[in-house]
């Protein structure tokens, strides 16, 4: 159910206002201010999938947020719960708990495949990712591997804006950071469109996650804490692995005696058409990290989720102890939210949903491989799915940067009422996984016109 809001209305002198306030004295996420500098997008009201401007007009959001609109705007019953909380406590003293905070470990170890695990709560990805890494050095070393701090990451891969976060991976959306922290090890990425390695692509899939194995034989197992890997990396064109990857990622962890930390920031809780990614292909991690889907981006919340063994070694004394703390990690009202939305997923099944309307969506989109700029579609695992552009179809060559796809794209897809964030040379899909089949028709309509009207700009 969503919630019936007013009608805003925002006169043009005070957008104007705002405009100019945002200009002076906001610094927008991971944006140039010359790029909306008095053209700033304020949505003031979300119903579904749907979100309106100070303007009135209404745009279908693709990437639900950024990657964690699951439940779609709009949920009044996500707002009650958080006021219910906020009027009773709204936060506890220090080494105690609330009920909420009690209840949502409690709910989460329900949906994860093991009933018995832990959850750390945090108050976002970046943090959970933190604290997953930590957790993985100080149990190494509380079970024998003293010299333990290395974490083995694949290129390009994204776990978070912070400066320990971005050493993983080194995506190329993150900001260099000069020395990076000691230990971080980049390998091969999986990437199904353009393989790294010629042949079978099961067999090259092996071969990328052989690489783990290699690296921990060179370094030294007992030098090694982790490997940290997304069950489906975004940051990377949304690459879909076949299940012996991480089948193979979960062999290498247990015969070294590394933990397998799956970064399900984005992926968790339904993404990928089951609550957890792994679950697809009947992988246990050791550590999951989540956050954006938990509340559906209600409020800030995340946590690194702890198998029995994980969070049985630090249970003891002083020395056991996993002393990482974080201030506003599993606040009350965030908890509250988390739940509200949980209660939803299961009375809706948005996971059941996700699954359904993701190979709808795959389905969909592959019509579109027609068009002889479309080199590769993806998709098919829940409501996760990436439109890749080349240049040369055969040779899959990428355009130039001076086509500008990035500059382009957004804006032919926001003139069809279509709003993302990330669209350029892959337009990747990631609506709220309450979308029906006929919101799906439109947003593949109007990726179709778009692609159409690109055509036609690069006279292709």
């Amino acid at each position: 159910m969503t919630v019936k809001s007013k009608k805003y209305h925002i006169s043009g002198e005070r957008l104007e206002e705002l405009q100019q306030i945002a200009e002076e004295n906001m610094f927008m996420h991971a944006s140039q201010l010359n790029d909306w500098r008095g053209k700033l997008n304020i949505f003031v009201k979300g119903e579904g999938v749907w979100v309106e401007d100070a303007k009135g007009k209404k745009y279908l959001d693709s990437l639900g947020g950024l990657w964690y609109k699951a439940a779609g705007y709009g949920r009044k019953e996500i707002a009650d719960a958080v006021y219910n909380q906020m009027t009773q406590i709204e936060s506890s003293p220090s080494g105690s708990a609330t009920i909420s905070q009690i209840e949502l470990a409690g709910k989460i170890a329900n949906l994860y495949p093991e009933k018995s695990s832990r959850s750390f709560f945090v108050s976002g990805g970046a943090e959970a990712v933190e604290t997953a890494v930590k957790m993985a050095k100080k149990f190494s070393i509380l079970n024998g591997k003293p010299g333990a701090y290395k974490v083995l990451s694949r290129r390009y891969s994204y776990h978070g804006g912070t400066a320990m976060a971005v050493s993983l991976g080194g995506a190329k959306t993150a900001d260099p950071m000069g020395p990076t922290m000691p230990g971080a090890i980049h390998v091969t990425n999986w990437n199904s469109y353009r393989l790294p390695y010629s042949g079978d692509p099961v067999d090259v899939a092996i071969k990328c996650a052989n690489e783990f194995e290699e690296v921990i034989k060179h370094q030294g197992p007992d030098t090694v804490a982790a490997i940290i890997a997304e069950p489906v990396s975004a940051a990377f064109g949304i690459q879909i692995p076949p299940q012996e990857y991480w089948q193979r990622l979960r062999e290498i962890a247990d015969k070294y005696d590394v933990l397998l930390i799956a970064d399900e920031v984005i992926t968790g809780f339904g993404r990928l058409g089951e609550y957890f990614g792994p679950m697809n292909w009947g992988v246990q991690p050791d550590i999951t990290t989540v956050a954006k889907a938990l509340t559906s981006g209600y409020a800030p919340l995340g946590a690194a989720i702890a198998t029995k063994k994980v969070a049985d070694a630090f249970t003891g004394g002083p020395e056991e102890t996993f002393t990482h703390l974080i201030t506003f990690g599993g606040h009350p009202s965030a908890c509250a939210a988390a739940l509200a939305n949980l209660e939803i997923f299961e009375k809706e099944d948005l996971v059941g949903n996700s699954k359904k309307m993701g190979n709808y969506l795959f389905e969909k989109l592959l019509e579109l491989k027609k068009y002889d700029i479309v080199g590769d579609v993806r998709g098919g695992l829940g409501l996760l799915a990436a439109v890749e552009f080349v240049a040369d179809k055969k040779e899959k060559v990428a355009f130039p940067a001076s086509a500008k796809l990035a500059q382009k794209l957004p804006k032919f897809l926001f003139d069809r009422n279509i709003v993302t964030f990330r669209a350029g040379d892959i337009i990747s899909i990631c609506p709220p996984l309450s979308i029906t089949k006929n919101e799906i028709d439109y947003l593949v309509d109007a990726i179709e016109d778009s692609i159409i009207h690109l055509k036609k700009d690069l006279n292709t």
